[in-house]
């Protein structure tokens, strides 16, 4: 799993497919759960990384949902 060095863009989540989404979510659980193991066991050295993961799961929530508001709404 590769780490992303930047936050995601709403306009570049936007343009993803809903599965795209679902797995990219999952993914950014995966390592956040990889994470908070680390900070567990005193191995990680930086919190940032876990802060912006929080975000960016977040931001895929929030479009998801802004996509089911516009599909109940139709």
């Amino acid at each position: 799993m590769a780490k992303q060095s930047k936050q995601s863009k709403p306009a570049d989540l936007r343009a993803k497919t809903a599965d795209e989404l679902s797995v990219m979510v999952l993914d950014l659980q995966k390592e956040a759960f990889n994470l908070r193991f680390q900070r567990a066991t005193g191995q990680q050295e930086g919190v940032a990384r876990f802060r912006a993961i929080r975000r960016d799961i977040a931001r895929v929530k929030t479009i998801q949902a802004e996509r089911t508001r516009s599909a109940d709404k139709s």
